[in-house]
């Protein structure tokens, strides 16, 4: 029986994971994160690696060392009904509610809307931009099969290909030191903490929780059954593709940090992109950028669409088809990315701070369960304090005006006076290690009354 793949087949999977991984928010973020950063890039980089590669790489570890097909029978472990509610709510905010259209949106915002002529109708084009886009991901994505194929073999050595063009011309041929400029306000007190809360955006420890469906599903198709063996391999391709992200982010973020030396401080990650394109490759640029992005995001949205498909599939057998629940997050998918990435991106940041720490949970509390046994009281009082917690993280998230209007900015400013790291986005930290210590006292109890009886 097989039980360790080829280097090739290694490689393969390393590569379509890794592309499923690397999305919109992988390239934009870190870009605006090392421009802002300036001098202080280093210490930011260090905690965006945490959040980005760090908690990702675990995610897939837990998946394969706990021997778990998806993140159902993961999450299902603290409880069944919580198992259920977080995997939807994971599965729609990473696939059709928030990641996918932003993949749909950034290419056109950043690639796309710049090779537009003068005058063109911006929505319309980008009606027009998003249904061939999606049409071409729903394409891919009804024949799951192949994914391998397309994302690994085809799809994410392209996007490679195009990025390195882009990123080692910028290197070899900087502008300026990094050390002569001055970080923005949100990089010069606490750069490691403001670093840690950029890679939340990119969504990464999330998709490291649902990806594992379908790289499990690659591995048995290559001849590997035995479950342990399935684990080894999953941890493998997993270390390896978020190794080659954490390369990717270093330079995307030191081009972002020494682009200030021929450009100004922009509003997003995109536009720093941009800026990079358009100084070394003039007009030639825009249409090198439009290839970056457009490869970086289709092969994720074919990734999203094809898990949560298998996904919703597994947690409701028989009542939808694969093809059924891939056109309809497909069509979904359409919709909401022609609001717009500013909405997308408003709305989808409470969501975030909620269920990512709740990600960063479960995740840590698999690796623990695994390797000290840790008692599945003690888990559940962990997670049910995050949970909690998480819900003031949400509501803090909001809008400004949404929170005024619904009468919370009261409650954000008593959490941020007694909630140690509130008013820095981790607020549920405390109560984290509350919920530890309060489910090694249910233990110790539980214990004394079985001893009594």
């Amino acid at each position: 029986m097989k039980t360790t793949l080829t280097w090739g087949e290694t490689l393969s999977i390393t590569s379509m994971l890794f592309g499923l991984f690397f999305g919109a928010g992988n390239l934009i973020f870190p870009a605006f994160m090392g421009q802002e950063a300036g001098s202080n890039v280093w210490y930011a980089l260090a905690g965006f690696l945490i959040t980005g590669v760090g908690m990702p790489m675990l995610a897939v570890t837990a998946l394969g060392i706990t021997g778990s097909s998806g993140l159902l029978e993961l999450s299902q472990r603290v409880g069944r009904r919580f198992g259920l509610i977080f995997t939807c709510a994971l599965y729609l905010t990473i696939g059709p509610f928030f990641a996918s259209p932003r993949c749909v949106t950034v290419p056109f915002e950043i690639g796309a809307k710049a090779l537009l002529p003068a005058g063109c109708n911006e929505q319309l084009a980008l009606l027009l931009f998003s249904l061939a886009f999606v049409a071409a991901a729903l394409w891919f994505s009804l024949r799951p099969g192949k994914i391998l194929v397309w994302t690994g073999k085809i799809l994410t050595p392209l996007f490679l290909a195009v990025l390195s063009i882009l990123l080692l011309t910028a290197l070899t041929h900087p502008a300026s030191t990094i050390t002569a400029f001055t970080p923005t306000p949100a990089y010069t007190s606490a750069p490691v903490l403001q670093g840690l809360l950029d890679g939340y955006n990119t969504m990464d420890t999330l998709a490291g929780l649902a990806f594992g469906i379908i790289v499990v599903d690659v591995i048995r198709k290559l001849g590997i059954e035995e479950p342990a063996a399935i684990a080894r391999n999953t941890v493998k391709a997993g270390v390896f593709s978020c190794l080659l992200m954490a390369v990717i982010y270093v330079l995307v973020a030191i081009a972002g940090a020494e682009s200030r030396g021929y450009a100004p401080i922009n509003g997003n990650g995109g536009a720093v992109l941009a800026s990079i394109s358009s100084f070394y490759f003039s007009d030639a640029g825009a249409a090198l950028l439009a290839l970056i992005v457009l490869f970086a995001c289709l092969k994720t949205v074919i990734g999203l669409i094809t898990s949560c498909s298998e996904a919703f599939v597994t947690m409701f057998p028989g009542k939808f088809s694969y093809q059924q629940l891939a056109i309809a997050f497909a069509v979904i998918t359409f919709l909401i990315a022609n609001i717009g990435l500013s909405a997308i991106i408003q709305f989808s940041i409470p969501v975030l701070m909620m269920l990512y720490p709740i990600a960063i949970i479960l995740t840590l509390t698999s690796l623990a369960g695994r390797i000290c046994s840790l008692d599945r009281l003690i888990t559940r009082s962990i997670m049910t304090a995050v949970v909690l917690s998480s819900a003031f993280d949400f509501i803090k998230a909001l809008p400004p005006a949404w929170r005024t209007s619904l009468g919370l900015d009261g409650l954000i400013s008593q959490l941020s006076e007694i909630l140690p790291f509130f008013a820095q986005g981790f607020g549920w930290l405390c109560p984290a290690l509350l919920g530890l210590i309060a489910g090694f006292i249910l233990k110790l109890l539980q214990g004394k009354t079985h001893d009594s009886q």
